[in-house]
């Protein structure tokens, strides 16, 4: 594992200096940090960057792609969010960038950006943003995965994950954590469909053959019964709706905390 964290982090080290940008967060994103990788998963690394203020200062700046990916190499799959875009989707509460922050597994972090948006979680999150996403995550792999009497049986953890974030979201608990077996002991309790999730996790962990075959009728009732149940159901709570200016004011103070002499030198041309 040192020695892909020592990859991965050579590989961020290399967009930085071909991008001209700071990488602020870098976090696994996949089954790895799901907590059921199998022994050939791809290491699924993504991260929050920024380029230097002139470039925010452009009037193309809209033309511009905010995003940076470079192809999977060495199972190693890179890809990235400019600082706007972060911010833009964080207001919106999005559950993947959420996931992100309380991601337990972090390749790099750098300035205060991550913390300080960590602290605005409880302001921006927002319980019924959250609800639909994975709710029609949830919705959509089982119908291209899970749906008939023969199944990809690997995916029913791809529909339970999203399937159990509802739950915990619907009993109150916020952000859904990326951990997969943290969200299945808050949100189902002991007894049979525990022990087969518990059971599905090993399996993948362990790489046992997950592929097609017969459906199995406690997970997909319970899948099935599940969906049928979030039809006309949205949480009660709402977010607080946070001002934008905070998000505003930590964008403005990562560039300086970033790039102090261009902000240097541009006060003291003013002040000539």
């Amino acid at each position: 594992m040192n020695e892909v964290q020592e990859l991965i982090n050579s590989r961020l080290d290399t967009i930085e200096q071909q991008e001209g940008v700071a990488i602020l967060l870098a976090v696994e994103s996949g089954s790895r940090a799901w907590g059921f990788p199998s022994k050939d998963s791809d290491f699924d690394v993504r991260f929050l960057y920024c380029r230097r203020p002139e470039f925010y200062l452009s009037i193309n700046l809209d033309n511009q792609s905010d995003v940076i990916e470079r192809p999977i190499e060495d199972s190693i799959d890179l890809s990235g969010w400019d600082i706007r875009k972060a911010l833009t989707l964080f207001r919106k509460s999005n559950p993947p960038l959420l996931e992100w922050l309380q991601c337990p597994i972090i390749y790099r972090e750098r300035s205060s950006f991550a913390t300080e948006l960590r602290k605005f979680l409880p302001d921006f999150y927002s319980p019924t943003a959250s609800f639909f996403h994975y709710k029609h995550m949830a919705e959509g792999n089982f119908r291209d995965y899970l749906h008939g009497d023969i199944v990809w049986r690997k995916k029913y953890l791809y529909v339970l994950r999203p399937l159990l974030a509802t739950r915990w979201i619907r009993q109150g608990y916020g952000p859904v954590p990326i951990e997969f077996t943290r969200v299945v002991s808050a949100t189902v309790p002991m007894g049979p469909l525990r022990e087969a999730i518990d059971q599905f996790i090993e399996d993948k962990r362990a790489g046992n053959e997950l592929d097609r075959g017969p459906r199995i009728p406690l997970l997909s009732d319970f899948i099935e019964k599940e969906i049928r149940s979030l039809a006309d159901e949205t949480p009660s709570t709402q977010s607080k709706g946070a001002s934008v200016e905070i998000l505003n004011g930590l964008f403005r103070s990562v560039l300086i905390e970033l790039w102090p002499d261009w902000f240097s030198k541009r006060q003291a041309a003013t002040n000539a």
